[in-house]
């Protein structure tokens, strides 16, 4: 496994944390983030949902390293 396909699996990762609904799927399970914002972010499931809320809000640099992957794809074979 190569450095870039490593890259591409971290950006598949990311658009996946970045695609998911608060009301239909996170809040449900338990994982909304009203629920954590007091002082329980050092769990595991805090440190969870802070990333999923991270890639959520960083979602028009998500958008730029998605094309770039695509365009290095389409050039490069």
């Amino acid at each position: 496994m190569g450095l870039w396909t490593f890259l591409e699996g971290l950006l598949l990762l990311a658009n996946g944390l970045a695609i998911l609904n608060e009301e239909r799927f996170l809040a449900p399970r338990g994982l909304s983030f009203s629920e954590f914002s007091g002082g329980k972010t050092k769990s595991f499931k805090g440190q969870l949902i802070g990333l999923i809320y991270a890639t959520q809000y960083l979602r028009v640099p998500l958008i730029l390293f998605n094309g770039i992957s695509i365009i290095l794809k389409l050039v490069s074979g």
